[in-house]
């Protein structure tokens, strides 16, 4: 019981740091990114067993933290009012081809990067976008200005 508890403890503090750190698309990620990511996971590993080297220490700790993802998802689902609190939205980054300052300083991502990610879509400059959208799953979306 001390390992699902732990699992369930390690699970709440992993879900609020992925939350507050934000989000990135995991082929945009640095390689001291990466690094971290797996350092992470061993901590967490390490402190969720307690170096139990068991089977069922290491299949309680994940069918516990599993459960709680599924749980977490089911809840979000089932009532909408704690999907602002359980999952990202869509952040606007542009707007009618002007940066909206406040969205990219909370999602620490600079004009150079959101320009790069432009020229991926064959988009010449931002001031062609009518909106560029930071997507729940890290990417951004644009939507170039239309011609009339």
């Amino acid at each position: 019981m001390d390992i699902v508890i732990r699992a369930a403890i390690v699970f709440a503090v992993v879900y609020a740091l992925m939350r507050v750190v934000g989000r990135r698309e995991l082929g945009s990620m640095e390689p001291f990114d990466l690094i971290l990511l797996v350092v992470i996971g061993d901590f967490v590993q390490q402190g969720v067993t307690q170096q139990d080297m068991s089977v069922t220490g290491s299949l309680l700790a994940v069918a516990t933290i599993g459960l709680l993802a599924v749980a977490t998802s089911w809840l979000g689902f089932r009532f909408p009012r704690l999907r602002p609190v359980l999952e990202a939205r869509p952040v606007v980054l542009v707007d009618n081809g002007n940066p909206v300052d406040r969205n990219l300083a909370r999602e620490r991502i600079t004009l150079e990067e959101l320009a790069a990610q432009a020229r991926l879509q064959q988009i010449e400059s931002l001031e062609k976008v009518r909106w560029a959208v930071l997507e729940t799953s890290g990417t951004v979306s644009f939507i170039p200005k239309t011609l009339s």
